[in-house]
């Protein structure tokens, strides 16, 4: 912990230090403004989410870490690849198709997270670990007026205040101002995943000898109850995970096994394997599960009815989640940085009113989610019903055509073209178990 006194008082507090706040904090900074931020954990810290989008290395650009980023020797990931239905060839979508500086990364998120922390804290940003913010004093009812300061403890027990002029809520799937005072996140039932996984040692690469080596590999369940992911890591181990509806999850782990017993959690996520091929081809016979490495989590979608107010922008998953299939958290999360950092800047200077300011980043968020969200259930439809040609052109053993439109600099949303059901609000429905 920094021998530093936290503040009394900030321009702008910054509450949670994953991609999303320490980007903000970042560019803030650079801006010119004060900026604190409160991180209740100690990083490096472990977090889920190895895969990453091509947008990063923009975002990297900008907030000035991309050559510290590319010297720290993450897994280079030229692409990914999908196998959504059982019966028909595996699609890859090449992230390099625009160049080479499309590529990205599958990174270990405590390092990839440490790394962007730090790169905030050498631009100025005055950053506290392990203090938890508790909770936030508002000007009057805190669904309708401007929060002031906030409350925290440390990790020593010592308790403080610390008043602001701003704060950008990045607290990650607690989400301070959304569950605790605007009450307006809305879950989204059809999304009520949960993951297990676990990491592996000697797991053979997808693509090895191509320019497809490296990439992540995402399959359907055979029995059309969720997906699986292959994620390579650079320090040799490979992050093998299932998602699955909470619903299917609980039936699964309820069966009881031949002497009566309920299975682990390690047992139940290595019975799913069954169902995953293409998976079990690439563990092979050398590939080893490490024991002890069993992990899940509730991977809940859901979104909000505003993501900002007067002088506070969310941002990230305190704002909202869409789901871990296609790897948006961090584009979204970067994404909604640089939005809070842009309308809170240019409300300083007097080039925009607040009101518009919230409304403008209520709207990048927004859609940033929702595209993300539209091609998530397209691919969910499809491994729900794997016996129709939900995405992509009929009577073909691929869904080439469908994936080459999730590539760098094209909108998700050219995916409905290649969607033949759709519901009335213009989604593909997943059935809601």
């Amino acid at each position: 912990m920094s021998a530093i006194e936290i503040p009394k008082k900030s321009t702008v507090l910054v509450i949670g230090g994953g991609p999303a706040g320490s980007s903000a904090a970042t560019i803030l900074r650079r801006e010119g403004h004060e900026v604190t931020l409160l991180e209740s954990s100690k990083f490096p810290r472990y977090h889920v989410g190895e895969s990453m989008l091509p947008s990063l290395r923009n975002y990297l650009k900008f907030l000035g870490v991309e050559d510290t980023f590319s010297n720290h020797g993450f897994l280079g990931k030229p692409g990914a690849c999908f196998k959504l239905v059982p019966t028909l060839r595996e699609s890859w979508t090449d992230f390099t198709a625009l160049g080479p500086g499309y590529s990205t990364w599958n990174v270990i998120r405590s390092e990839m997270d440490e790394v962007l922390l730090r790169h905030s804290q050498k631009e100025g940003v005055q950053v506290f670990e392990e203090t938890k913010v508790e909770s936030i004093e508002f000007e009057g009812d805190p669904k309708t007026s401007r929060p002031l300061s906030a409350n925290y403890t440390k990790k020593d027990g010592t308790k403080g205040n610390i008043a602001f002029e701003w704060l950008v809520d990045a607290s990650g799937r607690n989400g301070i101002m959304s569950t605790k005072y605007l009450q307006n996140r809305q879950m989204r039932e059809n999304l009520r995943n949960v993951a297990v996984w676990g990491y592996w040692n000697d797991v053979a690469r997808y693509g090895v000898g191509t320019k497809k080596e490296n990439s992540a590999w995402f399959e359907a369940l055979g029995d059309e109850t969720g997906w699986a992911w292959i994620i390579p890591l650079h320090d040799g181990t490979t992050s093998v995970g299932i998602v699955m509806h909470q619903t299917y999850s609980n039936k699964k782990k309820a069966q009881l096994k031949p002497d009566g017993t309920k299975p682990s959690l390690t047992e139940h996520y290595l019975d799913q394997l069954q169902h995953v091929p293409g998976v079990r081809k690439l563990i092979g016979e050398k590939g080893s599960f490490i024991p002890g490495s069993t992990k899940s989590t509730s991977d809940f979608s859901y979104s909000a009815t505003q993501y900002s107010g007067d002088h506070f922008r969310i941002i990230g998953d305190a704002a909202n989640f869409v789901d871990p299939f296609f790897s948006s958290g961090v584009h979204i999360g970067m994404t909604g940085a640089l939005s809070a950092a842009t309308t809170i800047c240019a409300t300083i200077k007097g080039q925009i009113d607040e009101k518009t300011a919230q409304l403008w980043h209520d709207a990048k968020v927004g859609i940033a989610h929702t595209r993300f969200l539209f091609v998530v259930l397209s691919a969910y439809k499809q491994m729900h019903l794997q016996s129709e040609t939900i995405i992509g052109a009929q009577d073909t053993d691929n869904f080439d055509t469908a994936f080459d439109m999730f590539r760098p600099g094209t909108s998700c949303r050219s995916l409905s073209r290649f969607c033949n059901r759709r519901s009335s609000s213009g989604f593909c429905n997943v059935p809601t178990q």
